[in-house]
């Protein structure tokens, strides 16, 4: 099953995806434990979770059963971090540290391709509740970028990319087979310039990009009317 759901402006849109997030963390206890919830980086999805700092909903989950992952990451010591963007809103929580699975930084792998393989191993065996991606201005998510071998990498699992088109060069990546392991994939995208490929990703007789490629059991879009204005 695949859903639109259009807002105002991009300050909404992140603030409704951040409220979903903690009611579907709410739901998901409800029936299992523990939560497994997949996070992305980039101006929206750390607005997202910035945005519910502090907010009383959080107060109904049991964070010692949630773990946090990462769709993709700087291989780097690097403030840019896709977690360490969003450190603020995880100390704001009362989360054992050990369920928050960051991937290697430098010196605690010995490179991307041990970065990965650690991810790899941890990330095999889990079901996630919830996926969040953000979608780029080429149709790419996590750090799957269109025309480029990684993304037809198949199974579950991570992979280092080198080279990568968006700095910084190197990164670990969930596949998309990972990512879409999930009971809901969530696309949360907000711009003009997300517009073309939003449309691709969801109108059919158009060129597949990797957004397209993704997808759980149910895959919900969280839109600005900027982002939606191609649909």
């Amino acid at each position: 099953m695949e859903r639109v759901i259009v807002l105002p402006d991009p300050a909404l849109t992140a603030r409704a995806a951040g409220l979903r997030l903690l009611l579907a963390l709410v739901d998901a206890q409800s029936v299992t434990a523990p939560v497994h919830v997949a996070l992305t980086g980039g101006t929206l999805g750390t607005r997202m979770l910035d945005s519910i700092v502090g907010e009383e909903l959080a107060g109904a989950v049991d964070w010692s059963q949630v773990h946090l992952w990462w769709g993709d990451e700087r291989y780097a010591e690097d403030a840019e971090r896709n977690a360490s963007q969003v450190r603020t809103w995880i100390d704001s929580l009362p989360i054992p540290p050990e369920n928050v699975h960051e991937v290697a930084r430098p010196g605690e792998a010995e490179d991307a391709e041990a970065a990965a393989e650690a991810y790899a191993t941890a990330v095999r065996d889990v079901h996630f509740t919830v996926v969040v991606l953000g979608i780029g201005p080429d149709g790419h998510v996590a750090s799957l970028f269109p025309g480029r071998d990684e993304v037809e990498v198949e199974g579950k699992g991570a992979l280092p990319v080198h080279d990568s088109p968006k700095p910084p060069p190197t990164r670990v990546s969930l596949t998309r087979a990972s990512l879409s392991d999930a009971d809901e994939v969530w696309f949360v995208a907000a711009g003009q310039d997300k517009a073309p490929m939003v449309a691709a990703s969801l109108l059919p007789g158009t060129e597949p990009v990797p957004a397209a490629r993704v997808r759980g059991a149910t895959t919900l879009w969280l839109l600005d009317t900027a982002a939606a204005g191609a649909l």
